[in-house]
């Protein structure tokens, strides 16, 4: 039984990511932050950086964030993207994944965002660029495009990048907190990341409330995607161009996994796109 039918038998198809947690795992460090390995931000198991640079040599292309999905969940973690980072690094990309606190894991509001922000801000020291693009699948798209807009939260702690983000791309994200909410999207995922229903804060936390931003923003959703509705990258696509900001929507085919997976036409669609943000 491959991944895609695991998660279906287990009725979890609606998640964001496939691979049990692994924050206890161990890797090489003892060349970061001049090389490849990890990085930690905090004393959280969560709370680290996996980085790696360019395959051959010479400059990169660029820094690239990817931030990973499962709806916010501690059992979801970065691994599945593993093969990815691996071939944005064969483009030319310096490549970070991040972790971060999740929901059961002490995430959720407002630790889930610290983490983000503080672990962008971790590749400050690693990074051979002055900004980075963030790439992030499903709830990582959220969170990839919320960190694009933290210049724009004003009187928090995260409106000061150390790291400025130059472009988000979102694979298949969940851009509106509040649609996702109605929707019941993950079984009342966006409730549990943000602790309760809307309020306030939700405003803080969701990307659509962000609009305009000052770097561009490209979606890449398929419209057979059955976890994330394509009309989240959509309606973000839509709201954005309005006002006159530098949004773009790509369509794929693929479901909600083929913008991850190498050698699928999706997966080079988002490559091309990020070759397109360098």
């Amino acid at each position: 039984m491959d991944r895609r039918q695991l998660l279906t038998a287990a009725g979890l198809l609606a998640l964001a990511a496939c691979t049990p947690g692994n924050d206890s795992d161990d890797r090489p460090d003892d060349e970061v932050p001049t090389g490849s390995g990890r990085l930690t931000y905090g004393d959280h198991p969560s709370q680290f950086v996996d980085v790696r640079r360019r395959t051959g040599s010479g400059a990169p292309l660029g820094t690239v964030a990817l931030i990973h999905g499962g709806f916010w969940l501690q059992q979801y973690d970065l691994t599945y993207l593993e093969p990815f980072a691996a071939a944005a690094a064969e483009r030319g990309w310096d490549v970070a994944s991040l972790e971060y606190r999740r929901v059961g894991g002490d995430g959720g509001w407002p630790e889930t965002f610290d983490d983000v922000a503080a672990g962008l801000d971790a590749l400050a020291d690693w990074a051979r660029t002055p900004s980075v693009v963030t790439l992030g699948h499903s709830a990582g798209g959220h969170l990839a495009v919320w960190a694009a807009g933290r210049p724009q939260l004003a009187g928090t702690d995260w409106n000061s990048p150390v790291m400025p983000v130059s472009a988000a791309i979102s694979l298949a994200g969940v851009l509106d907190l509040p649609a996702a909410h109605d929707a019941d999207l993950g079984n009342g995922a966006a409730e549990d990341l943000m602790g309760g229903p809307p309020d306030d804060r939700w405003a803080l936390a969701d990307p659509t409330a962000r609009i305009p931003l000052e770097v561009p923003v490209r979606c890449v959703h398929a419209r057979d995607d059955d976890a994330v509705p394509f009309s989240q990258s959509s309606d973000y696509v839509d709201r954005a161009i309005a006002v006159g900001a530098d949004a773009g929507l790509i369509e794929v085919t693929g479901g909600h996994f083929a913008v991850t997976e190498p050698g699928t036409a999706a997966a080079d669609a988002v490559l091309t796109a990020l070759d397109a943000s360098a």
